[in-house]
């Protein structure tokens, strides 16, 4: 049963780190979109909450810039 929340968990940060990389890529096309900021500075807020530390051990501020440089090395503008 552990295994389902774990998988559930596991989920739920992919997906935000999955947004997030949208977010950015839509911010190089779009420097201005609000939508995405709005967006990125939610997530980035989800990555410093209390409950995605409940959902995983990954550091948040080490996982927001990890993201980051990786999206810089792809050439996307940050």
């Amino acid at each position: 049963m552990n295994d389902n929340y774990q998988n559930l968990a596991n989920a739920i940060v992919l997906s935000a780190v999955n947004d997030y990389r949208k977010g950015l890529q839509t911010l190089t096309l779009y420097p201005k979109d609000r939508t995405a900021k709005y967006q990125i500075k939610q997530i980035e807020q989800f990555f410093r909450s209390e409950f995605y530390k409940l959902l995983t051990g990954i550091d948040g501020e080490m996982l927001i810039g990890k993201l980051n440089e990786e999206m810089k090395n792809k050439g996307v503008a940050i």
